[in-house]
């Protein structure tokens, strides 16, 4: 099997180099595993500068430091994917929470906060663990399946309870909510989208079948029996069924899709290494973690985050014009020699990081806008593999690797499994 089986095409054009350059610091290699390299991107050059522009203006921002500047400050806002869109949809009164800015934000994250603590994922752990033992008993049954039809299953059900869509009309929901992704639609800003009204129409029937099967099923649900999830505390908001439906769409998708692509990117690493899994599965709760975190640190699901200034901004001694798009390269950043060594593009569970820096470095983003639910997504996917990779599962044929337009990551897409 070879690691790099259709990798994902480079999507860095980190063009003219405008920044200074990042000074190594060698760190003479992991000293607990580091044999296992990034499976879904080649590794190529990095570029000599911390800050670069390509051909359409974009600044591109290679370096931790400058990268968590940007995600900190308030002189950007989100630009890409529907950050910069939402606002206009017609009758919509607030941005869901993950694209809005000032204090609606912070309030609305410090009063959701609670379905996303450690105390609450630990509620949740009952009904994770039931959910892996299901779809873990099927593929025991049948002999064979394919990992990412098992993730998705287990991605889109823990955040549907989270988020409180469980009372859809039809099943099925997975499809409807990867339908939102599947369809090549560049995300990047200012990224002019081919078809026209035909594509439009197109993508509102996908939004008008999630609501009608999915979303209005969940709220009328919640306006009879309020239950303890994110649907239920917007109801008692006052929010509208459009504010709901944009929630659901932007909370679901980014809590289904990118766990899905990271439980598989896992797993394929474990299959790969038997030495890597087997210290994965003798590992305490809080050292599986540690090594899934590295593993998602190396393998960011999301591998682009955008940025606006919304004032002039200087980034590692370059001078950035307001009105400027930020790509924050996140292969780049968080494998930054500067703050990691050598050992950067390799997996290195428990790796000494300097105070105030994340296992995952950049893969949950940083700031106020950073994942709310970046422990949740580390607890299911624990959930899930250890209960696979106990198993003696063989590896038939390893994912083939994709990028999507959409969410800026990878997609690994037929990675089939056997029982011997």
């Amino acid at each position: 099997m070879s690691p790099l089986s259709d990798p994902a095409p480079s999507k860095k054009d980190p063009g003219e180099s405008v920044g200074k350059a990042t000074p190594a610091v060698s760190s003479g290699g992991c000293p607990v595993h580091g044999a296992s390299q990034r499976l879904t991107a080649p590794s190529g050059p990095r570029p000599a500068e911390t800050v670069t522009q390509d051909e359409r203006g974009h600044f591109h921002l290679h370096s931790f430091e400058a990268a968590r500047q940007v995600l900190r400050s308030d002189d950007v806002r989100q630009a890409g994917f529907m950050a910069e869109r939402v606002n206009d949809v017609p009758g919509l009164g607030r941005a869901p929470v993950l694209f809005a800015e000032g204090e609606h934000h912070h309030e609305m994250r410090r009063s959701t906060a609670r379905y996303f603590t450690p105390v609450a994922v630990e509620g949740y752990q009952d009904m994770m663990a039931r959910l892996a033992d299901r779809l873990i008993a099927d593929f025991v049954a049948r002999g064979r399946a394919n990992l990412d039809d098992l993730s998705l299953k287990m991605a889109v059900n823990v955040a549907a309870q989270v988020v409180g869509l469980t009372s859809s009309a039809v099943p099925g929901m997975e499809r409807r909510v990867m339908s939102f992704v599947d369809d090549g639609l560049d995300a990047t800003p200012d990224t002019v989208h081919p078809g026209g009204k035909l594509r439009g129409y197109i993508n509102q029937s996908k939004v008008l079948s999630f609501f009608l099967l999915d979303v209005k099923p969940a709220i009328l649900a919640r306006r009879r029996a309020p239950r303890e999830d994110l649907i239920s505390y917007l109801l008692e908001r006052g929010y509208t069924d459009l504010e709901i439906l944009t929630e659901c769409l932007t909370y679901g998708t980014a809590g289904m899709v990118t766990t899905r692509e990271f439980i598989s990117a896992a797993a394929w690493h474990f299959l790969s290494d038997a030495s890597l899994k087997n210290e994965y599965l003798h590992a305490p709760e809080a050292e599986r973690h540690a090594i899934l975190q590295e593993l998602l640190r190396l393998e960011p699901v999301v591998s682009q985050l955008y940025r606006r200034t919304l004032n002039d901004l200087e980034v590692d001694g370059v001078q950035i014009p307001a009105g400027s798009v930020l790509t924050l390269d996140l292969l780049d950043t968080n494998s930054d020699p500067a703050l990691l060594g050598d050992s950067g593009e390799q997996v290195c569970p428990m790796r000494t990081l300097p105070r105030g820096v994340q296992p995952p470095v950049l893969a949950f983003g940083d700031g106020h806008h950073r994942c709310p639910g970046a422990f949740l997504a580390i607890r299911e996917s624990d959930v899930f593999l250890r209960r696979l990779l106990m198993l003696d599962v063989r590896l038939v044929s390893p994912p083939s690797v994709t990028f999507n337009e959409t969410v800026r990551g990878y997609e690994l897409r037929g990675f089939t499994l056997a029982l011997d």
